[in-house]
């Protein structure tokens, strides 16, 4: 399969994830990617809740790893660029969803985000109502925190090919976009850019190395008012006065 690439800025584009999942301050701590492994292996030994939150930071190759002292620090082309968010970032490849999901079969994380806070709204309300219906949750309301992410990066690029790959966009089967995915990724593919399957016109990209990202800053929350069979409404949480 063919698959061109091409140059892909979005500062920013959008990620949402469930308020429960806590910032990672490891990476925060850490000036230099490369002693992350001895830091992490250092803290791990009496630090279960560290062991918990950090993840399992040998899934992530030691030259795509970011970190840094309140940044994270990307190296890109040879110098190093600096900006925040290195645990924000460094958790979607550290905390893996066994079953996984189009473009990992669970053994390696991605780096999910929309183009517009509407796309990535609209893919994270399908994917919480899927569990939530497979789980027969009751009604109640899902806290969520948005992070807007700058990327920079060349990855493969499907967008305009929905008709020459369905198989990539099917909208519940997995089995080829995940086999896709993992050839591209095992090739050193950045990542994959393609239409939203849940926000028509739409943009998404599945990102494949950390170092790849930055800047990543938390931007605002979210509510899901999940009502037992569907998820609606969808408001922003806001501090009116302190």
């Amino acid at each position: 399969m063919d698959i061109p690439t091409s140059e892909v800025r979005w500062t920013p584009c959008y990620r949402i994830i469930p308020s429960r999942f806590p910032p990672i301050s490891l990476f925060e701590a850490v000036a230099d990617p490369a002693d992350l492994e001895a830091v992490y292996a250092i803290e791990a030994m009496t630090n279960g809740r560290l062991r918990d939150e950090a993840g399992e930071l040998s899934l992530v190759p030691p030259q795509d790893r970011v970190s840094g002292p309140g940044t994270s620090a990307i190296m890109r082309s040879e110098d190093r660029v600096y900006g925040d968010g290195a645990s924000w970032i460094m958790a979607a490849f550290t905390h893996l969803n066994p079953v996984g999901d189009r473009f990992t079969d669970g053994s390696y994380g991605v780096f999910y985000a929309g183009l517009t806070l509407a796309t990535a709204i609209a893919e994270t309300r399908h994917h919480r109502t899927h569990f939530l219906e497979a789980t027969d949750e009751p009604a109640q309301e899902l806290d969520m925190r948005v992070y807007a992410v700058d990327l920079d990066a060349s990855p493969h690029d499907i967008r305009g090919q929905r008709e020459a790959l369905p198989a990539l966009y099917h909208p519940s089967s997995y089995a080829v976009s995940q086999e896709t995915a993992r050839t591209l990724r095992d090739a050193g593919s950045d990542g994959i850019v393609y239409e939203s399957v849940r926000d028509s016109g739409g943009e998404c990209a599945a990102v494949f190395r950390p170092r790849l990202l930055s800047n990543c800053r938390q931007e605002r929350h979210l509510c899901y008012v999940w009502d037992g069979s569907e998820i609606r409404p969808v408001y922003e949480k806001r501090l009116l006065e302190s």
